[in-house]
């Protein structure tokens, strides 16, 4: 079975932040993932990892005002100088916590910006930064994103991922795949899995409707796992999923996987 990490933007969410490293490992995850550790100083995050025995997957880049809306700037124009800073300073982060990928957020679309504009702008953004995540022995992963949770999303199907990165040209630029937005636009799970796979450097899940834990949606999850599996896919799986009750209560799904 594919190895699960808990994404502490999701779980353990009934914990102030820093505390949820412990309920992660305490409930057996060796590994976690989160969005954003730049609230927060990188030594302490870098001793709560440690603390805890826990390995750090992933985290994003900066995703501008995450408070007022905002949801990634890499496909603004008008916020260049501002992305590039901010791969240095998440570039100077992973270094610390001993992350091997960071996740970039294309963004919503500005209003009144040309679609040839938004594309231009965001390989240019990932081009840049796929160097320099690779100069620091960092993967760089651009996710697409459902644009009925985040409507606007510019980036959000696996195929405009892939000509993207085509474009970017880049052999340290890879796909984030989060099974619960790609079930949303497209479907095809598997299919998309074992045809991208080389792509795709992380996987993410969440059950539909809701995105809660598996087992309370649609999507067959012991297939896909055991879909994973078969392809050989020696990633981690991100656990990104809003439980239905508390995060220790939802973790019955786990029974008998591999963390």
């Amino acid at each position: 079975m594919p190895r699960f990490d808990a994404n502490l933007t999701f779980l353990f969410t009934e914990r102030p932040f820093l505390d949820r490293f412990e309920a992660a490992a305490r409930a057996g995850f060796k590994a976690v993932e989160f969005a954003f550790p730049y609230a927060f100083d990188a030594a302490e995050v870098k001793a709560r990892l440690d603390g805890n025995g826990l390995q750090l997957v992933l985290h994003n880049l900066p995703g501008g005002d995450w408070d007022a809306g905002e949801r990634g700037i890499a496909c603004h124009p008008d916020r260049v100088d501002e992305f590039r800073a901010g791969v240095a300073r998440a570039v100077t982060y992973a270094t610390t916590l001993g992350a091997p990928q960071l996740n970039c957020l294309a963004g919503i679309a500005p209003a009144g910006v040309a679609d040839d504009v938004l594309r231009a702008t965001l390989v240019a953004n990932l081009r840049f930064a796929a160097a320099a995540c690779k100069a620091a022995g960092i993967k760089l992963l651009a996710e697409p994103i459902n644009t009925f949770d985040i409507p606007g999303f510019y980036l959000n199907r696996t195929a405009q991922a892939l000509a993207i990165l085509d474009d970017v040209a880049s052999d340290n630029a890879y796909v984030q795949f989060d099974i619960y937005h790609a079930q949303r636009m497209e479907g095809e799970l598997i299919a998309t899995l074992r045809k991208h796979l080389a792509r795709i450097a992380h996987v993410q899940l969440a059950d539909n409707p809701g995105r809660n834990e598996p087992g309370t949606g649609e999507i067959h999850y012991p297939n896909v796992f055991a879909a994973l599996d078969a392809m050989g896919y020696a990633g981690w799986v991100g656990c990104e999923y809003k439980p239905a009750t508390t995060t220790e209560a939802g973790l019955g799904w786990l029974t008998g996987a591999t963390r």
